[in-house]
């Protein structure tokens, strides 16, 4: 059933509330809705400092041999455990403690540093990956950005340490994507809260120490409740365990928690940020999860690209090696093209964090957009080009292919947010074009703007500086596909006709977010090359081959951006839906 104007006024004033209190800022992928292309927040291309780097290589050195000796990731599917040993072991390295002040056990790295560590558990397991980025990315980082003075003491030197683990606690049965649906409740008493919900499928849920519990709260002056975080432990009355490690198609060894709270009381002391701010708490915990999703996709990438090379020059088929075949040569072409597009993208949103950007929330959404999509074809690829061999468990790749699969959903689901991405990305322009239709005296200069891009402002570019002289024509390429957007929008509002008509749009959405996306992508492609093709990187075999797989990705991306401009005028939408009515009419 529709919603009713009624319905989406409500869920447009929630948003509001939510993603928009205070100023708005726009940062990179917000301007790209205008047709801008800020420079400052792209180039030059991210790079850590000599001491950072040198931490940074021994850390990533240290990890990836931990997981060459100790972590056996298909012995984990199996037995569908991460073993105690692998947990303490990478207590020992510092792992768990990553990203913590060094006041509090922890080792102090930036998101830059951590990423790359990170990156190389993607790579082995993705069961402890997942482990891992639940209990450092939104467990631990949670209680750093919003505890106070006393929570950091009592918790945070023995989360940093390893000698206890975090977990976040948010989805419920009617709340996944849709968080702002959260049905827990905490009910004011004497000295604290009572809660009464449920969760599901919470990570680490089950083995935590401490969770983050998002519960809704009553508003003192008689408004809507709203959702609060608070700070859980397992030894409170009323807290319990209903299923502790859930089966599941991939990430076996994680264990995946259903709970329950049963009039558990939750001390004052332990509401974490404002009380009413909830989402907002995981909205922003969201964001450091989503830049070390690109890194695990990144290194899972690189995983299946060393494979499917290494098989395809060695298998013999037809007198030739498969390496030797065009269609081949295409998947593994298209394999380390998005692989540095991810990993550019991971390391351009991991400085923006670093750096203490204001505005993060889209370029991190589009990040784990398209490394989940991306990662999922790249490991089918891989399957194919090994055959009927990579179809058997006695190979990684099937496992792989299990474990991707929760990608696209996990921490937000693509489809909800490739709609989030569109909708927030054109909310700025969109409220701009409206004031100045409304008083067209007043916003006379910015309607002046628009007719004059329409008109003779179409036929330049918007500027995209590049030192390299043979990535001009690249350049001037994709700052003439960002002016476009900028270009396309007050278009495509004008066809949808109404403010609620747009917000429904979603095939509209998908095709904005899908060229925000890749213009994202190549922005952040064509950073780095920019630093490859300037600098090097102490390799030139490693450095040719680099570029050669950015350059590729700038033409995918160009043509896909191309198609999907098209597909806003010309498509079959009105057939699409309507044989989907007529199939849910039967079934």
């Amino acid at each position: 059933m529709a919603l009713s104007a009624a319905q989406i006024a409500q869920q447009k004033k929630q948003a509001e509330e939510l993603l928009f209190s205070g100023p708005e800022h726009l940062g990179f992928a917000k301007r790209l809705f205008f047709g801008h292309f800020r420079a400052d927040q792209m180039m030059p291309y991210p790079v850590l400092t000599p001491a950072e780097q040198k931490v940074t290589d021994e850390a990533v050195a240290k990890t990836r041999e931990f997981c060459r000796t100790k972590i056996d990731a298909a012995e984990i599917d199996r037995i569908a455990d991460i073993p105690k040993s692998v947990v303490q072991g990478l207590a020992d390295i510092g792992v768990l403690g990553m990203t913590g002040p060094t006041d509090s056990n922890g080792l102090g790295f930036n998101q830059q540093q951590y990423c790359k560590v990170l990156e190389v558990l993607g790579g082995h397991c993705s069961s402890t990956a997942v482990f891992v980025n639940a209990h450092g990315s939104i467990g631990i980082r949670a209680l750093m950005l919003f505890g106070t003075p006393e929570q950091k003491k009592t918790w945070l030197p023995g989360l940093c340490k390893g000698e206890k683990l975090g977990a976040f606690a948010l989805t419920e049965e009617k709340a996944g994507s849709d968080a702002g649906n959260v049905q827990t409740k905490a009910e004011p008493c004497e000295g604290g809260w009572i809660l009464n919900g449920t969760k599901r499928y919470i990570t680490n849920g089950a083995i935590a120490d401490v969770l983050t519990v998002m519960a809704r709260t009553p508003d003192p002056k008689g408004g809507e409740s709203k959702v609060t975080a608070f700070l859980v432990t397992p030894d409170m009355p009323g807290f319990k365990v209903v299923e502790p490690r859930a089966p599941k198609c991939g990430i076996r060894g994680t264990a995946t928690a259903w709970l329950a709270f049963e009039n558990m009381k939750v001390p004052a002391a332990n509401i974490l940020g404002p009380i009413g701010k909830g989402l907002r708490v995981a909205l922003t915990v969201l964001d450091f999860g989503r830049t070390t999703f690109g890194a695990t996709c990144t290194g899972a990438a690189k995983t299946c690209i060393q494979a499917a090379t290494k098989h395809a020059k060695s298998r013999v088929q037809f007198q030739q090696t498969l390496s030797e075949f065009e269609l081949v040569k295409k998947k593994i072409g298209f394999m380390a093209a998005h692989a540095f597009a991810m990993e550019a993208m991971t390391t351009v949103c991991a400085k923006l964090i670093d750096s203490g950007a204001e505005d993060y929330m889209l370029e991190t959404a589009m990040l784990k957009v398209f490394a989940t999509e991306h990662l999922w074809t790249i490991v089918n690829d891989t399957i194919q080009i090994f055959g009927g061999q990579g179809y058997f468990s006695n190979e990684p790749y099937e496992r792989m292919m299990r474990d991707a699969r929760i990608n696209t959903i996990g921490e937000g689901a693509n489809d909800v947010l490739k709609a989030f991405i569109a909708v927030v990305g054109c909310r700025a322009p969109g409220m701009q074009l409206d004031a100045a239709r409304k008083n067209p005296l007043k916003h006379r200069s910015k309607l002046f703007q628009v007719t004059w891009e329409q008109t003779g402002g179409r036929y330049g570019s918007t500027d995209v500086p590049v030192q390299s002289k043979d990535l001009k024509p690249a350049a001037t390429a994709l700052g003439k596909r960002i002016k476009q957007l900028g270009l396309a929008l007050p278009w495509v509002f004008l066809k949808a006709g109404t403010e609620e008509r747009f917000i429904q749009a979603q095939l509209v959405h998908e095709r904005l977010a899908d060229i925000a996306l890749d213009l994202y992508a190549a922005s952040c492609t064509l950073s780095r090359l920019d630093s490859l093709m300037t600098h090097g990187n102490g390799d030139p075999r490693q450095t040719q081959a680099e570029i050669s797989a950015g350059r590729y990705f700038l033409k995918i991306a160009d043509r896909r951006i191309g198609a999907n401009f098209a597909a806003l005028k010309d498509n079959d939408d009105q057939f699409n839906l309507a044989a989907a009515d007529a199939a849910l009419s039967v079934n």
